[in-house]
């Protein structure tokens, strides 16, 4: 493709791309869902592959479940997508200052933990990284004390009111107690690891949270991250991994921005060419010119003013196409709405812009033939006028009688050059010998010609009869 058609729109459109997906690769790698955005990724290439290659019947069957999966995946990864949705609030991190960032100190909190296991006491304990964690801890008893092995011991030990349950570590502190956490539903955690186990794996599958869990009937110290598990054998070890977990983490949040957007380059990379490839094969018709017919839409008249003649009322606009996803010229709904807000009385001679045109992805306006619309308007006009009878036989009338119009008036509005013209507005022709005496018709009104004018009422009342002497 010329370099020459590359917009600043399409590098934008390019790192846009390359941003959102490699935060969703950065947020779903190690859980289910990446198997499910791969196979969502496959089918969509098959889709477009189809379409390219003219598999109508595959492309449009593939193209209805795509309306089922999205619902289906709403569904059964409802708890993946309000966490995804929620990380978006932390891209804020990218632009962030280097701020200090207090630092938790793990030696108490290892000691106290195998010390717990050598002694068969059963405990879960969060760590709260960049994650807000506290909507997915129920029934927790807030506390907002210091870490002590005492306190943790105190909270664990079986009996004590807060011993069943979850702590949170939050901000250096024990901010949280006797926590009920949501459980894995996943196939492969082994079956000898219970509701403890599967309680700290399902919260680290929702959240980037550390969770640290002491199995009562073992006397094993565990790790769960990310949905895995993994047991720990010695103090230092868990001293290791807690703080390349969470300093490692907060220490990210206050990188430069140039360390952010060259950390982890391989995979960021990879994302770009896959986006960019797919930006090309998406753009391979951009050089393809079609002509549709479109009308011209007047908006917004002046008020006070009447718009009596435009011309034309169609023009032909040429677009190019950008993209291989922008629809096929039969499917285009285009029209040319004009804004005439600024015109006055008497005729004017308005420019067709581009912007008139609400165009879909992916094109753009070349030409529009002709590119002016002329339009003339005229002051409106308003004013009452009385109607009158058109009456048929009237020699059928013996001695003096009366003939009654409800409403004997109406009002009338349109230009005022063809308003002044009208002095009265007649009924449809009546027909005096079929009508009795005091009794009530109705009769519709002969409007003005002109599509202009318009009258007030369509129809009268009326009445026939003797006048009282």
């Amino acid at each position: 493709m010329p370099s020459s058609f590359i917009r600043l729109q399409d590098i934008a459109d390019i790192l846009i791309m390359t941003f959102l997906l490699y935060q969703l690769f950065s947020w779903f790698r190690g859980t289910r869902a990446v198997q499910v955005l791969l196979g969502l990724g496959i089918v969509t290439l098959i889709y477009f592959l189809t379409r390219y290659f003219g598999l109508y019947m595959t492309s449009w069957v593939l193209e209805e479940l795509g309306t089922v999966l999205i619902i289906l995946i709403i569904v059964v990864f409802q708890a993946e997508i309000r966490q995804a949705l929620y990380r978006f609030s932390l891209l804020r991190h990218l632009f962030n200052g280097k701020d200090e960032v207090p630092r938790v100190h793990f030696q108490e909190i290892a000691e106290t933990l195998f010390s717990m296991a050598d002694r068969r006491i059963g405990a879960i304990i969060a760590i709260e990284r960049t994650e807000s964690i506290s909507e997915l801890m129920l029934n927790g008893v807030h506390l907002d004390c210091e870490i002590s092995p005492q306190i943790l011991e105190t909270i664990f030990t079986g009996g004590t009111p807060l011993h069943d349950g979850a702590v949170l570590i939050k901000n250096n502190r024990i901010a949280m107690a006797s926590c009920h956490l949501p459980l894995s539903i996943n196939p492969s955690i082994p079956q000898y690891l219970g509701t403890r186990h599967r309680a700290g794996i399902g919260l680290s599958e929702r959240s980037d949270a550390v969770l640290i869990i002491v199995s009562e009937e073992r006397g094993e110290v565990s790790l769960a991250v990310n949905g895995e598990i993994r047991r720990i054998k010695a103090v230092d070890e868990l001293i290791a991994i807690l703080d390349d977990l969470i300093h490692t983490t907060q220490e990210r949040l206050t990188l430069s921005l140039r360390q952010k957007l060259l950390n982890n380059l391989v995979p960021k990379a990879a994302i770009f060419l896959i986006v960019t490839a797919s930006w090309l094969a998406v753009t391979i018709r951009q050089s393809q010119i079609i002509t549709v017919t479109a009308p011209v839409l007047l908006n917004g008249i002046p008020e006070g003013l009447m718009l009596i003649k435009s011309s034309p009322d169609a023009v032909e606009v040429q677009l190019k196409s950008f993209s291989g996803l922008a629809p096929a010229p039969a499917k285009l709904e285009l029209a040319a709405n004009i804004d005439i807000s600024s015109v006055s009385r008497g005729e004017s001679v308005l420019r067709i812009k581009n912007s008139d045109f609400n165009l879909p992805a992916g094109m753009t306006v070349n030409t529009v033939t002709p590119q002016f619309v002329k339009i003339i308007t005229e002051k409106k006009s308003r004013k009452t006028v009385p109607v009158r009878a058109k009456l048929k036989n009237t020699s059928a009338f013996k001695g003096k009688n009366r003939f009654t119009l409800k409403p004997d008036t109406v009002q009338i509005e349109g230009p005022y050059s063809q308003i002044s013209r009208i002095g009265f507005i007649e009924t449809e022709e009546i027909d005096v010998t079929k009508l009795s005496k005091e009794k009530e018709y109705t009769k519709m009104l002969i409007h003005p010609k002109s599509e202009l004018v318009t009258v007030s009422k369509d129809s009268v009342q009326f009445s026939f009869g003797s006048i009282n002497k």
